[in-house]
């Protein structure tokens, strides 16, 4: 391990000249004469950095990247696993911020739990298809359903409406049935573990199963099969829960469409189900799990979360331990929970978060949940332009509404509905006591710094670029390859420069959270931003455009998930929309 570490730090130190190199070795391609590099490589190469060098020092920097080259080719000959993280660490709270500990995964939290004499076992078991995990888990404890039949249910919907919706790559079978076995022994000899005890959940394709297929929705990896489980696995199994599918995920934890053709959406399966967390999203959203656990660097939860009409919490970075999950970028990566209402979501994280001593990004934070804190006790703000007609609201947050092809006149009633459901979800939860005041969210440019995705996932994936291993990637027709090609010739001393500007966008945002303690939003407002500064947000139903869910968003302040968790369930439990799913009439 101390080798590979070695290696990486030996890699950083080449980066700013290997971009250079790169661009120098494509461009000797097409000449003739000369070294393998030439001043002319390099005067080409500028155009790139945005310098233009003196002949003198153009000839010393080629002398310099052919001496460089061999470094670089042995480090190409170095194994380096996926799972190799890079010499430098990404904190999402500023010096003098740590969040104050200690983190206590597992432990009994009050949540609202139905009355026994309120919950009765259904002739028909599926009529409890889309019951949130709060109701499911008192007919297990109760016993008035085993986790066996709860599981033998999810995997006869999973296996109905997999033709139609494509959610899945593997059925966990054996592995959910002995799972569910022990569960309901468990249970009979009075060893309840909580809430998640005997509950059929699916995983993104993205994290290790021992001894099952984990294939990262792409082609190269279809025959991945890990011998060990990732954290959220090994977590989740301790907590009881059932393992019943590995959901589908676009190609790399992009999009919808993986090797398996494109995952639908359950309210409309003509349509996608958004990504890159799809299978999580449609299959929570159809009833054919209890809850889901998806992944997002710039948008996979809270995306396919707003399409499918769920509720989607995606929590502050290095909350939840990424070991054992597919590396995308490893500044952004983050965990959470898709279920079908905010509490099941509650209950989820607070069984998966905290450090494991193997990803050392998770912070030793503590999560405290009340259910029962009154809003009025919050400052919240809404984002003007999404809210105010006159600040050119209706323009997110839901847009996917609107149908293909509609004319200027169904544009304008998609775009006036959208706007009606934000304003209505303001009158709720001023009627709940919420003080709510218009913001304005920094204005800091941070789009610019999109690429630190692409770079870093570059880097992850270097090796299937070499390999041409891309090529393959036809079924799920990926756009990755053109990603990673081009991210090659990013320099290295833009990308550190970005990592700076980000840290002022981290202090904008420091600075503006001070003042509120969450903010609501459409789903797209601010998305980009806080998955960069790190910010935790939910997202769940607040009215429906042409027939189909449209989202509300709440972010919060680093590590204050149970904030933006008792607001939208405050929301959520004052309206009809947790109640409405997907009809599922095919």
């Amino acid at each position: 391990m101390s080798e590979n570490k070695k290696s990486r730090r030996a890699f950083l130190k080449a980066v700013p000249v290997a971009v250079v190199g790169a661009v120098a070795t494509n461009t000797f391609a097409q000449q003739r004469g000369g070294g393998p590099v030439t001043s002319a490589t390099v005067d080409c190469a500028e155009t790139i950095t945005g310098l233009d060098f003196h002949d003198a020092e153009e000839d010393a920097i080629a002398r310099s990247l052919n001496g460089n080259l061999s470094t670089y080719q042995q480090l190409r000959e170095i194994d380096i696993p996926h799972d190799t993280s890079v010499a430098l660490d990404f904190r999402p709270y500023l010096p003098g911020e740590k969040p104050k500990g200690p983190a206590t995964p597992g432990r009994a939290i009050r949540y609202s739990k139905p009355a026994a004499s309120s919950i009765a076992r259904p002739a028909n078991l599926e009529d409890v298809a889309f019951w949130p995990v709060t109701k499911l888990a008192v007919l297990v404890e109760r016993r008035l359903v085993t986790s066996t039949e709860l599981t033998q249910m999810y995997l006869t919907r999973l296996k109905r409406y997999q033709p139609t919706l494509n959610f899945f790559v593997t059925l966990t079978e054996d592995l959910a049935l002995q799972q569910a076995a022990d569960a309901d022994k468990a249970i009979a000899s009075g060893k309840y573990k909580g809430p998640l005890h005997g509950i059929p959940w699916g995983a993104k394709d993205l994290f290790a199963t021992k001894g099952i297929a984990t294939t990262w929705g792409a082609e190269p990896y279809m025959d991945q099969v890990p011998d060990y489980d990732a954290t959220i696995i090994e977590r989740l199994r301790d907590a009881g829960a059932v393992l019943v599918a590995k959901l589908t995920m676009g190609a790399l934890a992009q999009g919808d469409q993986w090797f398996g053709g494109r995952t639908r959406n359950p309210w409309n399966p003509a349509s996608g189900s958004s990504g890159s967390s799809a299978g999580p999203g449609s299959a929570t959203a159809a009833g054919c799990v209890g809850f889901a656990i998806g992944t997002e660097t710039r948008g996979s939860i809270i995306s396919p979360t707003s399409v499918n009409g769920i509720v989607g919490l995606r929590p502050t970075y290095g909350r939840v331990s990424r070991f054992g999950a597919m590396e995308l970028s490893w500044t952004m990566d983050k965990v959470g929970p898709m279920c079908r209402s905010v509490e099941d979501c509650v209950l989820v994280l607070n069984a998966i978060y905290g450090p494991d001593g193997r990803d050392e990004s998770v912070a030793d934070a503590a999560f405290t949940w009340n259910p029962d804190a009154p809003l009025s006790g919050y400052k919240i703000g809404y984002v003007r332009s999404d809210f105010e007609a006159s600040a050119g609201g209706g323009r997110g947050g839901g847009g996917r509404g609107g149908r293909g092809g509609a004319n200027a006149a169904e544009q304008q009633a998609a775009a006036s509905a959208r706007l009606t459901n934000l304003q209505n979800s303001m009158e709720v939860l001023q009627k709940l006591g919420a003080n709510l005041e218009p913001v304005e969210l920094p204005d800091y440019p941070s789009n610019a710094l999109s690429f630190v995705l692409s770079v870093e996932a570059a880097s992850a994936f270097d090796e299937l670029t070499r390999s041409r291993g891309t090529d393959l990637m036809t079924a799920s027709n990926s756009t990755w390859g053109a990603t990673f090609r081009s991210a090659r010739f990013v320099p290295a001393v833009e990308y550190i420069r970005a990592q700076r500007i980000r840290t002022l966008l981290m202090r904008e945002w420091d600075t503006f959270m001070d003042k509120y303690d969450a903010f609501i939003s459409s789903n797209g407002s601010g998305l980009g931003a806080t998955n960069l500064t790190g910010h935790p947000a939910i997202a769940l139903k607040c009215g429906f455009v042409n027939d189909l869910p449209q989202p509300l968003m709440v972010t919060g302040r680093l590590y204050d998930e149970g904030t933006i968790c008792r607001i939208a369930h405050a929301y959520e439990q004052a309206t009809e929309w947790k109640d409405r799913h997907p009809p599922m009439a095919y």
